[in-house]
């Protein structure tokens, strides 16, 4: 593909996700969230109940570090993360959920899961959101190999 259709490509995709996240924003109550702390309670919703450490969840949320640091300072601050030291590797920081926390991201998610149902499966078909997934993914993937 010429450097013009990746562009191109990459464009669709980066007006794609902003047309959906603000109408997630729109839509979706976050009782008092904002659409990036959500997503950060959500990584940690995937995790175990040890949480993650700190780094592994900035490579998931896409922050800078100070940023992410200031975020859960917040979190915490209204009692929906902990923070504390890794037992395996005492120079890390883990970060989980706290019941608080669960409890508000099973609320949001509901709401914010069958939003994004709604609009991916009435814009394609299933065959395509398997398509995109997988193709997102290995994007995903490869750019994270770049930064190690």
């Amino acid at each position: 593909m010429t450097s013009r259709g990746s562009i191109e490509a990459w464009d669709a995709l980066s007006r794609c996700h902003v047309s959906v996240t603000r109408e997630l924003q729109r839509e979706v109550d976050l009782r008092g969230l904002s659409r990036r702390e959500f997503e950060v309670l959500t990584t940690l919703h995937s995790a175990d109940r040890g949480g993650l450490r700190l780094r592994d969840l900035n490579s998931h949320v896409l922050l800078t570090q100070s940023s992410l640091s200031r975020m859960l300072e917040r979190l915490e601050n209204k009692g929906l993360v902990t923070r504390r030291q890794d037992s395996q590797d005492l120079r890390g920081v883990r970060v989980a959920l706290t019941e608080a926390g669960n409890r508000l991201h099973d609320e949001i998610s509901q709401d914010n899961d069958q939003k994004v149902a709604d609009v991916m499966s009435t814009a394609l078909d299933a065959q395509e959101i398997r398509v995109l997934t997988r193709l997102s993914e290995r994007i995903h993937q490869y750019a994270l190999s770049l930064s190690r």
